[in-house]
């Protein structure tokens, strides 16, 4: 049963608030702007209504009853009809179908962090730190994950993903403690992770490319296991510091869209004690690729 607030269902409410929102988003459109000639006596601020039906392709009553906050349905197609119709930007897109009660429209994903966001991870040394894009290919990391990995900057940038990396780098196999555990569960996070991105051209490239570069990876992914993110511990066999053990956080910024913040926090004394000397020389090698 719809939960009430003073007698107003949520639904009730939800379709006041759309039809608000239209109302004020077509009274503030010029006709000129929409490409439509006013007439010399024109009173109605903003397009009229039967203009905006017409403009998005629905009749005139059906809009005037969404206006009126009546209980009709609407579909996704006469959303984004409405949406051009009004010359809507993306924030009132994305509010206009949240309104409507459908999933809002996703933004599309940033190629790297903003200047801010790459300060914060330089300031989070010296606890390693790095930004992944939708596709898990870094995008910043700070002095203390170069040390910890190698760094990705001696890298082709083709190849500075966390995933190729895993799988593919002998150095890194290595320095992780229990390989086989940590890359499958990545795999799996990976997956679900990618759920939203199913046909993406560079989605299918990685992962076509790592099918025959890695046995291992060629078959846990076909097994389809999936799991969500949880602070995870990793533990690294770091061929200058010795053992390290790790609590990694996941922070989404929200102003760069796909992009994922991952900051590494000591999970014992002996690794917070041992974090000043990971970022002095020796560090490992820098490495040509997979």
């Amino acid at each position: 049963m719809p939960s009430q607030v003073h007698g107003v269902t949520t639904g009730q409410a939800r379709r006041r608030a759309l039809a608000e929102f239209l109302r004020s988003r077509r009274e503030r459109l010029t006709p000129r702007a929409a490409g439509i000639l006013a007439g010399p006596r024109r009173r109605t601020p903003g397009l009229r209504r039967e203009e905006v039906a017409q403009l998005s392709g629905v009749s005139v009553t059906w809009y005037t009853w969404l206006e009126q906050a009546r209980e009709i349905s609407v579909s996704r197609q006469v959303l984004e009809s409405l949406a051009r119709a009004l010359m809507l930007d993306a924030p009132e897109r994305r509010h206009l179908f949240a309104l409507a009660g459908e999933p809002p429209p996703e933004r599309a994903p940033a190629e790297g962090p903003g200047p801010a966001l790459q300060r914060l991870v330089d300031a989070l040394d010296p606890h390693p730190a790095y930004c992944l894009d939708a596709h898990w290919n870094l995008v910043a990391w700070n002095r203390a994950e170069a040390a910890l990995i190698g760094d990705p900057a001696a890298l082709p940038p083709e190849r500075r993903n966390l995933l190729r990396l895993v799988f593919t780098d002998p150095a890194l196999r290595t320095l992780l403690a229990d390989w086989p555990g940590q890359a499958r569960h990545l795999l799996a996070q990976f997956r679900a992770d990618a759920r939203r991105r199913v046909g993406d051209p560079d989605l299918e490239h990685l992962t076509d490319g790592l099918r025959r570069e890695s046995e291992e990876f060629a078959a846990w992914w076909e097994a389809h296991d999936v799991a969500d993110f949880r602070a995870g511990r990793w533990v690294f066999r770091h061929p200058g510091a010795g053992l390290l053990t790790f609590d990694y956080v996941k922070l989404a910024a929200l102003d760069a869209p796909g992009v994922k913040l991952f900051a590494c926090m000591p999970a014992d004394e002996e690794t917070a004690g041992k974090l000043p000397d990971l970022l002095t020389p020796p560090v490992p090698e820098a490495r040509t690729g997979g």
